[in-house]
């Protein structure tokens, strides 16, 4: 890779995609397995970003053996044919696609990549699940890196992932630019410690006050403000 070179750091839950409900109907699916109760919605609205692990574990599960066949049986529905098809009838989809991007998302994704970023996913999704909903909604077209966590639990945090896109981008601080974009305050902490700025958007799954308690670098509030957003970091 060469140098100087432009990174946009891209969240994919709440950032890229509505994704709530493929995430809980599959979370649900655990905790019938255990005859657990939900949670209130809003604490299954926190599910969305953090891993799964650490959710299950603030939420209802009280070992670490509980939370990690939790974990188990959520991939399973979440990556096999177990929901039926809101858009056809007798279909069966995965959790993963139980999911809709954001309006306007493909054409900043054009927009930044016509400007010679870097575009990589980095999201504390398992990496092969995160490398087909890439596929599924047509991101591969422009985003060119897919980092995510490891299925082994060695590498869940978004810090971790942070670190791993780094490495194998080569980025290199003394020349090298990036910015990371994400909904969460875990998103603007994490890229924090590698001293990378960070957009928070308002469109995903951040409560209230949320980024602006981590002291984001920026806020936007809508899709199309994206390109601009970024271009101001890079």
């Amino acid at each position: 890779m060469t140098h100087p070179t432009r990174i946009a750091l891209l969240d994919l839950d709440g950032t890229l995609t509505e994704s709530h409900m493929g995430i809980q109907e599959s979370a649900k699916i655990a905790y019938r397995h255990f005859n657990k109760m939900f949670p209130a919605q809003t604490e299954f609205d926190t599910f969305i970003g953090p891993p799964l692990y650490d959710s299950f574990i603030s939420h209802g599960f009280s070992t670490p053996e509980e939370a990690n066949e939790a974990v188990n049986i959520y991939r399973k529905a979440y990556t096999t044919p177990t929901f039926e098809n809101p858009n056809k009838r007798g279909e069966l989809l995965p959790g993963m696609f139980l999911n809709n991007m954001y309006e306007g998302i493909l054409s900043a994704l054009d927009d930044m990549k016509k400007e010679g970023y870097i575009l990589a996913l980095a999201t504390c999704k398992p990496e092969p699940q995160a490398k087909r909903i890439n596929d599924y909604f047509g991101f591969s077209k422009t985003i060119d890196y897919v980092f995510g966590a490891s299925l082994d639990n060695s590498r869940i945090h978004k810090d971790q992932i942070i670190s791993y896109a780094l490495k194998n981008l080569n980025f290199d601080s003394s020349q090298d630019k990036a910015v990371m974009v994400g909904d969460r305050g875990t998103d603007v902490t994490a890229a924090h410690k590698f001293q990378i700025p960070c957009i928070g958007v308002k469109w995903g799954y951040a409560q209230p006050s949320e980024l602006e308690d981590v002291e984001s670098e920026m806020i936007i509030d809508s899709v199309s403000q994206l390109p601009e957003a970024v271009k101001k970091f890079l």
